[in-house]
């Protein structure tokens, strides 16, 4: 949407810049509308910051009018805690949903990831998004050595604010974008550790056996767990066991899991109103309390120019839509270089 931002985090993978030029929302219709007519109806706004755009209710709107089914926001939630009617508008407009960035609940997690505090603000955007029924999901980009001590923590603070908070999606650390090169190996963690730490730091509450790997993307590129959250903040698990199925270009698995997806990450209200004392051996109320209370727990793993793997690149179900071409993500950020 734009190349402006209200930050400058030195993990960027966009490199964000203030003079890059903004398509206007005839343009931005016109991609939309060739992105649903090629099938695709899941869109992802993203930037630089896409709030720094004034008109992005008109742009939320202009992708509903073209036939998108979920429009997802990726934001760093800033503009959002301050600005009620600014979400309200973007609700109104149709957005489906939140992604926002999330690295820890502490803040000298932010200070040394985005430069300045920001738990509060943080947490200021999604009660706001809460009260216009906007679903949010937390992105933590995990960094060792800053916040992968925190994983445990964050999951607890995402279930607590359950069901405002419909899940978290952990993103370890790439080296692309604004990060320089380097000439020693760079330091990660892996999805195997991110589970590992999911397990010890939940005390065994979580463990690695309630996650399934990617059904559509290469198994290497992510895991899922599915849950509902219970009146005593207790997650049920719900993540079913499925062989990995391979997503080719022209089979729907891609659709099918971003229809999926689309439906968790969504505020709505269960048909049936349960309530804390409701018996969940009943399937009314049992269903729903998945609807009104599902939680997710991901992640993905982005490739760089150290550890690119073709395989993977060509099963990429994300792709970036840019000036009428389509890039899988991580070969379109895997330089500074655009």
């Amino acid at each position: 949407m734009t190349g402006r931002c209200t930050l400058q985090c030195p993990v960027c993978y966009a490199q964000s810049s203030a003079g890059a030029d903004e398509p206007d929302v005839e343009e931005l219709y016109a991609q939309f509308k060739q992105l649903v007519n090629d099938g695709n109806t899941f869109i992802q706004l993203s930037g630089g910051e896409p709030t720094e755009r004034d008109d992005l209710p008109e742009i939320v709107a202009a992708a509903k009018e073209a036939g998108c089914e979920n429009i997802q926001l990726n934001s760093n939630g800033i503009r959002l805690g301050k600005d009620k009617p600014y979400v309200k508008a973007l609700r109104a407009a149709g957005l489906s949903f939140v992604f926002m960035q999330f690295d820890g609940t502490e803040d000298k997690i932010y200070e040394k990831l985005r430069g300045r505090p920001l738990l509060e603000e943080k947490k200021a955007a999604i009660t706001n998004c809460s009260e216009e029924m906007l679903g949010v999901t937390l992105v933590p980009t995990l960094v060792p050595g800053v916040n992968c001590h925190n994983i445990g923590e964050i999951i607890d603070f995402g279930i607590s604010g359950s069901p405002a908070v419909r899940g978290i999606h952990f993103q370890p650390i790439s080296y692309f974008g604004r990060y320089p090169p380097s000439t020693e190996p760079p330091e990660r963690i892996t999805l195997p550790e991110v589970l590992r730490a999911i397990e010890t730091q939940t005390c065994g509450k979580l463990k690695t056996t309630n996650f399934a790997p990617s059904s559509c993307d290469h198994p290497y590129c992510g895991f899922h767990g599915d849950f509902a959250v219970l009146p005593n903040k207790k997650l049920m698990k719900l993540t079913q066991k499925k062989p990995a199925t391979c997503c080719l270009p022209d089979d729907e698995a891609h659709l099918k899991n971003r229809r999926f997806v689309s439906r968790r990450w969504k505020r709505e209200t269960g048909g049936y109103q349960s309530n804390d004392n409701s018996d969940y051996g009943d399937m009314d109320a049992f269903l729903s309390r998945i609807k009104s209370h599902g939680f997710t727990i991901t992640a993905m793993a982005f490739q760089d120019a150290y550890n690119l793997d073709i395989d993977r690149l060509r099963r990429c179900s994300l792709h970036v839509s840019q000036n009428g071409k389509m890039s899988p993500f991580c070969s379109k950020y895997l330089t500074s270089v655009h």
